[in-house]
C-alpha cells in the first residue's frame, strides 16, 4: 500500500514559493494600479490589474527613492520584479524593483506631475517675478566650477563688461545629490547682501542629465530667493522646472549672461538718452523758475515808497472827500430840522412859549457848534496823521536829512546797487537844494 504525503500549510505554502521564486525572478508585468496604500513604513502597496485577472504589488522604501513620479490609483504602468509568496496570508505578489508609466517616460511623467503641483500653488504667477537690475555690480552663479556653462559665462560678461564681480558657488549639475548642492547653493549665495542677480543653470545635456533641475527641493528654492534668478538650463528647447520657476528664463547660460548685464555701448546710449531727459527737465524748471521770479519782481514793485506815497495820496483824497462830503450832509440835515422847527413855530405863534422854543434853539445851536468843532478837529487830526505819513514816504523829504538820490547822467536810471556803475561813468546826485554832477573812480 502505497503511503500519502501529507503536507503542513506552512510546508506547501514554502514549496510554492520557491518555485515562483525560480521560475519568476525576473518578469515584466503590465497593468492598472488600484487600491494604492502608502502606510507610515513608507513601503508601496497596490493591486496590478487588467480585465481578467490581478496581483499584489509591493515597493519597499529601498527602492521608492528612486521613482521619480507620483505612484496613482488608475496609473498604467509596466513593472519589473519577481514573484514571491506572502507566507503569513498565502498570497502571491510581485515585489517590484523597477516601475514606468506605459506610455510615457518616468521622467517626462514626473516633470508633467510637478509642473501641475507647482502651477496650482502659484510659483509661476507673474506677480512673483522679480525686476532684474539695470546694472548689477555683482553677481552670483550657481553652477559647476569645470563645465562649458561657467566659461560662457564668464567669458560674455567680460566681452561686455570688464571687471565686474562675479562669485561662483561651485556645485554638481547631474547626479543624485546635484539638486540638494544647487537649492543649498542658492540659499547660501542669499545671505550676501550684495549680489544683485544670481545665475542658476548648466550646459545642454539629455533629461535625465538636467534632471537635477526638475527636482522640487531646487524649484522652492528659487521661488523663495529674495534675489532675482536667471535660470539657464541646457540649450534654447529644453525646458524645465527651474526655468518656470525663475523670474527669467534664458535658452543657454551664454544668453542669461547677455540678459544680466548690458554692452557698454547699450550702457552708454542709454546715459546719453538720461542726461538728454535731465537737460531737458532741468532748462525747464529754470524758465519756470524764470517766470516765477519776474512775478516776485512785480510784486515787490507794487510796494516800493513811491508805490506806497501814491496810494496814501490817493486815500487822502478819498478821506477829504469824505469829510466835505459828510460835512455838507450833517448841515443840510440839521438846516431841514430847523426849517420845519421854524415852521411849526410859525403855524402855532403861542407868545407864552416863544421864549421856551429860544432856548431850546440856542441848545440846538450849541450842541450844533460844539458836534460840527469835534467833528472837524477829529478830521484834521486824522488828516494831519496822514499828511506826515506821506511826508515820511517822500523821498525829497529824505533829503532833509542828508540823503540823495542817484541816477545816471545819461539815461537817469537810479541807481541802488555799486554793481550798476563804472569807473568813469557820469552820475547826478539830488540833494534837498540843488543837483550835483560826479564821475566814478
Amino acid at each position: 500500500m502505497v503511503e500519502t504525503q501529507i503536507y503542513t500549510i506552512s510546508k506547501i505554502t514554502q514549496l510554492i514559493k520557491e518555485k515562483l521564486e525560480l521560475n519568476f525572478n525576473n518578469i515584466w508585468i503590465e497593468g492598472e494600479i488600484s487600491n494604492l496604500k502608502i502606510p507610515s513604513s513608507g513601503h508601496i502597496y497596490f493591486t496590478l490589474k487588467d480585465e481578467f485577472a490581478q496581483i499584489q504589488a509591493v515597493i519597499f522604501k529601498t527602492q521608492r527613492r528612486f521613482i521619480k513620479f507620483d505612484v496613482k490609483d488608475g496609473l498604467s504602468v509596466i513593472v519589473n520584479g519577481r514573484i514571491t509568496v506572502y507566507e503569513a496570508r498565502g498570497i502571491y505578489q510581485i515585489i517590484i524593483d523597477y516601475i514606468e508609466p506605459k506610455g510615457i517616460g518616468a521622467l517626462q511623467l514626473a516633470f508633467e506631475q510637478l509642473k501641475v503641483k507647482l502651477a496650482e500653488e502659484g510659483l509661476f504667477e507673474k506677480k512673483f517675478k522679480k525686476k532684474l537690475p539695470f546694472f548689477p555690480k555683482k553677481i552670483g552663479i550657481v553652477t559647476s566650477p569645470t563645465g562649458a556653462a561657467i566659461r560662457d559665462i564668464i567669458h560674455v560678461i567680460n566681452r561686455r563688461f570688464a571687471n565686474l564681480h562675479i562669485l561662483v558657488y561651485p556645485v554638481k549639475v547631474q547626479g543624485d545629490e546635484a539638486a540638494k548642492e544647487i537649492a543649498y547653493g542658492i540659499e547660501e549665495l542669499n545671505k550676501f547682501s550684495d549680489i544683485d542677480v544670481l545665475i542658476v543653470g548648466r550646459g545642454g545635456g539629455s533629461i535625465e542629465d538636467l534632471w537635477a533641475f526638475n527636482e522640487e527641493i531646487v524649484a522652492r528654492a528659487i521661488f523663495a530667493s529674495k534675489i532675482p534668478v536667471i535660470s539657464a538650463v541646457g540649450h534654447e528647447i529644453d525646458y524645465t522646472i527651474s526655468d518656470f520657476v525663475a523670474d527669467v528664463r534664458a535658452p543657454t547660460p551664454s544668453a542669461a549672461a547677455e540678459l544680466v548685464i548690458s554692452s557698454k555701448e547699450e550702457i552708454q546710449k542709454n546715459l546719453h538718452f538720461l542726461q538728454s531727459r535731465l537737460k531737458d527737465k532741468f532748462l525747464s524748471k529754470i524758465k519756470y523758475l524764470n517766470k516765477s521770479l519776474e512775478l516776485l519782481i512785480s510784486l515787490c514793485q507794487a510796494y516800493t515808497p513811491l508805490s506806497l506815497i501814491r496810494k496814501y495820496y490817493q486815500k487822502t483824497d478819498e478821506l477829504t472827500s469824505r469829510i466835505n462830503r459828510e460835512t455838507l450832509n450833517l448841515i443840510s440835515e440839521k438846516k431841514e430840522s430847523l426849517i420845519i422847527m421854524y415852521g411849526k413855530f410859525l403855524a402855532h405863534k403861542p407868545t407864552y412859549r416863544i421864549s421856551s422854543y429860544q432856548g431850546i434853539l440856542k441848545q440846538i445851536e450849541n450842541r450844533l457848534q460844539s458836534a460840527m468843532k469835534v467833528l472837524i478837529a477829529n478830521y484834521k487830526k486824522e488828516y494831519s496823521k496822514r499828511f506826515e505819513i506821506l511826508n515820511f514816504f517822500n523821498p525829497y523829504s529824505q533829503m532833509e536829512r542828508g540823503y540823495c538820490i542817484c541816477q545816471k547822467s545819461n539815461d537817469g536810471n537810479l541807481i541802488k546797487s555799486i554793481s550798476q556803475v563804472k569807473t568813469g561813468e557820469q552820475l547826478s546826485l539830488t540833494l534837498k537844494d540843488g543837483k550835483i554832477s560826479c564821475e566814478v573812480n
